[in-house]
């Protein structure tokens, strides 16, 4: 997992949120994982709230204090044989994450602001590149789609 903290300061988010909100600091939970890959949901969760940090539309603040409350869960993880080549060998595999996302109101449990569930694949050579290589492209991808939905949602 070293290398999902790498993908963080990348530069990669510059979004604007698409009007005037009431929404100004957010809090994201520690996400939630169904899954038996061991310490991916915790990257994610960094990810997205070094994302928000850098992206600066939404202050990451604890969640007594937050106009909104972001919850995620991994619901699924898996590596998966993408392409072959002429002889049926795998050449690619790719790394699908499923999250569900949740932003509620701060404050309220009951005010959902957006529901959405975000799958993500993370394509990665068979022969010169590991699951972690698949695992960062895909987190990459999620990140800037939990990013994408929730400054651009209002």
């Amino acid at each position: 997992m070293a290398g999902l903290s790498l993908i963080a300061g990348c530069g990669i988010y510059s979004f604007s949120p698409g009007g005037k909100s009431s929404i100004k600091t957010i809090s994201v939970a520690q996400f939630e994982n169904k899954t038996i890959e061991v310490g991916l949901s915790s990257s994610m969760t960094d990810l997205v709230v070094d994302a928000f940090i850098a992206d600066g539309n939404l202050k990451v603040v604890g969640e007594t204090s937050a106009d909104a409350l972001l919850i995620g869960t991994m619901e699924s993880y898996s590596r998966v044989p993408f392409t072959y080549d002429e002889f049926d060998n795998v050449e690619n595999y790719a790394v699908r994450i499923t999250f569900d996302v949740i932003l509620r109101k701060g404050g309220t449990e009951d005010e959902e602001l957006w529901h959405e569930r975000f799958t993500s694949d993370g394509v990665f050579s068979a022969d010169d590149e590991t699951e972690e290589d698949g695992q960062v492209r895909a987190a990459e991808q999620l990140v800037v789609d939990i990013i994408n939905r929730t400054t651009k949602s209002w």
